[in-house]
Parts: structure tokens; C-alpha cells; sequence
């Protein structure tokens, strides 16, 4: 008897995730040089790491030869004053993926589902498959949530509803009035997770605060990440926000020592670099400008986007995308998110921006 079959079957029909591709795999696979290479596929920070988180990871690789501190006390005690709740409040999580999959393993497993949107960050589907549970896909409207569909889509069996705000991959936003209505009519014993891994990036008229909702919401979970606009996606490092009772449960799921010890330093000190994230918002403001204008000159949809990424449609996406591989230029398909005619392109610096330009023109020339 094969050991493999004898996994459950809904581990079996997952498809594993598959990342942006790195520089050093198109580099062996093309024969390029990586200097040569620009990624623009995983919606990373173009200017990098904050001067603060550096100077953070330098002063703690003294101790990397003792484990973290698995309470996450210094972290914690920086968010809680950052965001005016108590540490018992706050979960901290290998990137915000980590806290996703701590809620699905809370309260899903089979007999029960999870309600998220088509074309949705793909953590969703993967952890409710992972749990057995069953995933409802609401159809998006104008590539966005449906949050009255996705609202009216849950069962008595359903207990997690995942809301991204804005969306991955298709940068679409939700105003925050609208979220705090389907919060005020969703039922109780249902967690509504709302993913903000790139709030930061919104325009300060629609900017939001969640953080008052979850006295009002004890079923609210608020996730976040320092992948995006704190630059420090190599060290995976994310955040929840929510009721004690239930950072309590999560606690019960999360791995010991689930966020290593560089990590928690350079996660405490981008937090306070406000500098650093200014300059980051900045730069990716004039860059989707940049973007977004070259499309219309090219006569190319694209997706009004609220990130760090601009989603645009081109007839055979796959070719384009293997096209621009060849010179040298990584940017995302996401036929996987059901949209094989678009791909998705990370905001660069200026020089990566008019390099993924000149690639793209080149390639719908060919």
C-alpha cells in the first residue's frame, strides 16, 4: 500500500503555491547574469530594507546562537503602543501567511467552510483545502469584493470569512465604511479576517483604521505584514490583531519560536521608521503614475490599483511573460488567480519601471 494515499484526500488535491521567480533560477535557466536581472514579480519594496532594521540586524546576529524570545515581547510592546491595544491582543506570525493559516487552523477542518472572493490572495483557498474544510468563491465585481455577495454566501456551516484590502493580485480597494458594515452584519461565530499586508500604500483620504473595530467586533481578526512597505520580506514576519480570547487560540496553533530572532529586531525598528516608509509610499505613488500612463499610451487595460503592484491584460499573457523573461525581466502570471490574460507587475524604482517598459514594448512588438 502507498504511504502517500494514505494523506487525506484534500491534501492530495492541493495545488501547491507557486511564487514569483527568483533571479538566481531565471539567471541558470537563461543563461544570464543576475546583475542583469530585475525581479518585479513578488511585490517586494524596491528600496530595500530600512536603514533602522539594518542597524537592528547587525546589533542581534551576536545572538542568533540562543533561540528567539518566543513571546515576541519587544515586538509586541512596539505595536501595542503603535497601535493603542494590549500585547494580549497582538499574534505575531512568519509573515501575516502565518497568522491566515493560524485562523483557518482554529476554526476550520472538514464539515465547515470559508467564504472569499475569486481572483483572491491564493493563502485563502490553500489554507481552507489544507483544513478540509469547503472554500465559497464569490464572483468579483469590477474585480473587486462583493462584500453584499460574499455577505449573503455564508452558511451555518461556514466559520471564516477572508477579506484582502487591498486585493492581491488585482489591487482593487474596499472602503473602509464598507468593511465595517458586513463586520456589523456578519454573525458571531463567524471570524472575519481582514488582510491589510498593504494598507500603507492607500492614498491618505482613504485610509482607514480597523484597529477601533475590534471592540465593537469580537469576531474581527485584523492581519498585517512587514513584507511590503517595511522591506523586510526575506525575514517573514507578520502580525494579528484581535479579542484576547482568540490571540489565545491562535497561540494554542503557532508554531514555538515561529519568528526568528533577526526578524523580531528589524521588525521593531522599521516600526519606527517613518522616514523610510514615507519615502517608500512616495516612490511607489510616482511610479504607478509612470505605469499606469505608459499602459494608456500602449492601449492596455489595467486595474486601478491600491498597492504596490499594477495588474494590466495583454492578449497570450503567457508569451509576453516568457518574452520578457528572456530579457532579463521577471513580472507575475496569474492564470492560477483565473486570469490567464493578465499579468501582474511590481512598482520599481524609476530605472526598473522604464526597464520593464522597454521589455514590455519590445515584447508586443515581436
Amino acid at each position: 500500500m502507498d504511504l502517500c494515499e494514505q494523506s487525506p484526500s484534500y491534501v492530495r488535491a492541493i495545488a501547491p503555491y507557486q511564487p514569483g521567480k527568483p533571479i538566481s533560477e531565471l539567471a541558470r535557466e537563461m543563461g544570464l547574469k543576475e546583475k542583469n536581472i530585475i525581479k518585479l514579480a513578488s511585490n517586494e519594496n524596491p528600496l530595500g530594507v530600512s536603514p533602522k532594521a539594518k542597524a537592528a540586524i547587525k546589533k542581534a546576529l551576536a545572538e542568533l546562537g540562543r533561540y528567539p524570545d518566543g513571546n515576541a515581547f519587544e515586538l509586541k510592546a512596539a505595536l501595542a503602543r503603535r497601535y493603542g491595544v494590549p500585547q494580549e491582543c497582538i499574534v505575531v506570525g512568519s509573515g501575516s501567511n502565518d497568522l491566515l493559516e493560524m485562523a483557518a487552523g482554529v476554526f476550520l477542518g472538514p464539515g465547515r467552510s470559508a467564504v472569499y472572493s475569486q481572483h483572491c490572495f491564493a493563502v485563502y483557498p490553500l489554507a481552507t483545502q489544507a483544513r478540509g474544510a469547503s472554500g465559497i468563491v464569490v464572483p468579483t465585481k469590477n474585480w473587486g469584493h462583493d462584500l453584499n455577495a460574499m455577505l449573503a454566501a455564508i452558511r451555518p456551516d461556514t466559520r471564516v470569512v477572508f477579506i484582502a484590502n487591498p486585493n492581491n493580485p488585482t489591487g482593487t480597494f474596499a472602503p473602509g465604511h464598507s468593511i465595517e458594515e458586513l463586520l456589523s452584519k456578519a454573525p458571531r461565530d463567524v471570524a472575519v479576517v481582514v488582510d491589510e499586508a498593504y494598507t500603507e500604500y492607500l492614498p491618505p483620504e482613504l485610509r482607514y483604521s480597523s484597529v477601533p473595530w475590534l471592540k465593537k467586533y469580537p469576531n474581527l481578526i485584523v492581519t498585517r505584514t512587514f513584507s511590503k512597505v517595511y522591506g523586510l520580506a526575506g525575514l517573514r514576519v507578520g502580525f494579528g490583531l484581535m479579542q484576547p480570547d482568540i490571540a489565545d487560540l491562535l497561540n494554542r496553533v503557532r508554531q514555538p519560536f515561529n519568528v526568528n530572532s533577526l526578524a523580531l529586531a528589524a521588525a521593531t525598528a522599521a516600526l519606527d521608521d517613518a522616514t523610510f516608509v514615507a519615502r517608500s509610499v512616495k516612490l511607489n505613488q510616482a511610479g504607478m503614475a509612470a505605469l499606469e500612463g505608459a499602459f494608456k499610451r500602449l492601449g492596455l487595460e489595467y486595474i486601478p490599483s491600491y498597492a504596490n503592484f499594477i495588474t494590466f491584460r495583454v492578449e497570450r499573457a503567457g508569451e509576453v511573460y516568457a518574452k520578457l523573461l528572456r530579457q532579463g525581466v521577471i513580472v507575475r502570471p496569474i492564470a492560477g488567480y483565473d486570469m490567464p490574460e493578465h499579468l501582474r507587475v511590481t512598482i520599481g524604482t524609476p530605472k526598473e519601471n522604464a526597464r520593464f517598459l522597454k521589455a514590455l514594448e519590445a515584447a508586443l512588438d515581436e
